[in-house]
């Protein structure tokens, strides 16, 4: 339970830390921090919790980074369930927080988009369905291949969390204008079940992606990274 517990509050964090910068401080009045910034939080939300639950749960926070660990040789089919249940709660639950907050503001409104991820008229850019498809699986493959080869243990040790948390944020430079970034079905939904409508409607695609890009990258990793005999 110490492992469910670790991912629930992990994962309350990167949405809370993430999103909540895109919802509140994003657009903030001169001062906003924009794309960078929320970018920055995302993958600041992954480095310090992977320094602080790291070596309770092994710090996943991601449905689809469980499943590719599970792909990858290095997580437990039989724990997979109630990781991907206690991420999805966390995320749900930060969602809660987060709608509390921002909706203490007058003229607050979830049709806004409250940080949901979205394709075509809802991409931040306008972007297709099969662009942001091809960019949540890309997105999600890369992400696996670096906690893969970062915590391998022929990698430097100690230095993983650094290496995870920057490649979330390069993740969010390069895919916020075309989906919001999702890479993470968790994050996806615990923001999506509060603005309902078209955020839920277009959530499948922020499962589906993900998770097959996290597979592709731990067959990846198993292709170039294994140890010669």
């Amino acid at each position: 339970m110490k492992k469910y517990g670790a991912e629930f509050f992990g994962t309350f964090w990167l949405v809370l830390g993430g999103c909540g910068s895109a919802v509140l401080a994003a657009a903030f009045p001169q001062l906003g921090i924009g794309f960078l910034g929320v970018s920055l939080a995302f993958g600041l939300t992954v480095l310090t919790m992977a320094f602080a639950i790291g070596h309770i749960s092994g710090c996943h926070l991601n449905p689809a980074v469980s499943i590719g660990l599970w792909a990858g040789g290095r997580f437990p089919a039989k724990d997979l369930a109630p990781y991907i249940v206690s991420q999805v709660l966390g995320g749900i639950a930060a969602g809660g927080v987060l709608y509390l907050i921002a909706s203490g503001k007058a003229g607050f409104d979830v049709a806004g988009g409250f940080a949901s991820n979205g394709f075509s008229e809802h991409s931040p850019g306008g972007y297709n369905m099969v662009a942001a498809l091809v960019t949540e699986v890309v997105m999600t493959m890369m992400f696996l291949l670096v906690i893969l080869g970062s915590t391998d243990k022929r990698a430097p040790q100690g230095l993983a969390p650094i290496a995870i948390g920057l490649c979330l944020t390069l993740i969010h430079l390069i895919s916020i204008p075309v989906t919001n970034t999702s890479v993470n079905p968790a994050r996806s939904t615990g923001v999506a079940v509060f603005v309902g409508d078209w955020a839920v409607s277009q959530l499948w695609l922020f499962w589906l992606a993900p998770i097959a890009g996290a597979v592709l990258g731990a067959l990846v990793y198993r292709l170039i990274g294994s140890e010669e005999n």
